[in-house]
């Protein structure tokens, strides 16, 4: 036991103090920064491309039912404001330099992170709840014209898929995108305090 205690004691006795400078650090953040900012792109350009695929549907399909039209006019309208908070969210993360203004980009960041927060626990919801409208209101017609076990299997899945992304997927994107951005907001606020000091 004198041993282990001796071992321990000189392990403890040589820590080494890790400096990394405060460049190095920058260009972590900017990698991050610019991953995020990547993400967030090809996010919006997802949302924008299914806005288009459902807004198609009105025109190269024949619905006779207006509970089809006002079915998918609710998921496009859904899908529009979604985007559009994307976009709003992505203009918080894109207009400012973070080279030259980290204590500025850390004040974004912040705003950033609670907007990203109301968006995965309130307006979710709302947007599950107008996707989910929407379907209904879309399917009245449709599985009108399909066999009883097709209609049970597609509303099935529906459920499944929605109670899934709803909460193991949503639960899982949140908490990591969580831990990224504290991190990285920890980083420039490592960096402001550092330029504080310089100067």
């Amino acid at each position: 036991m004198q041993e282990f205690e001796n071992i321990q004691s000189l392990w403890q006795s040589h820590s080494v103090e890790v400096k990394i400078t405060s460049d190095e650090m920058l260009n972590q953040a900017k990698k991050e920064v610019n991953s995020i900012r990547t993400k967030s792109l090809f996010n919006i350009g997802g949302m924008f491309i299914s806005f288009l695929a459902i807004s198609s549907l009105l025109i190269c399909f024949d619905f006779s039912s207006w509970a089809t039209f006002l079915g998918i006019g609710i998921i496009v309208l859904a899908v529009a404001i979604y985007t559009l908070i994307l976009y709003r969210e992505h203009r918080l993360i894109s207009r400012n330099d973070f080279t030259e203004h980290p204590g500025a980009f850390l004040k974004k960041l912040h705003e950033y992170q609670l907007s990203r927060f109301n968006l995965y626990n309130k307006l979710y919801w709302f947007y599950a709840a107008a996707i989910s409208v929407g379907f209904i209101l879309f399917f009245f017609e449709t599985l009108n014209q399909l066999n009883t076990w097709v209609q049970i299997a597609i509303v099935l899945f529906t459920v499944l898929w929605m109670a899934f992304c709803a909460t193991i997927l949503r639960k899982s994107y949140m908490n990591k995108e969580k831990e990224r951005i504290d991190l990285l907001i920890e980083k420039f606020e490592r960096i402001s305090a550092q330029f504080k000091e310089q100067e």
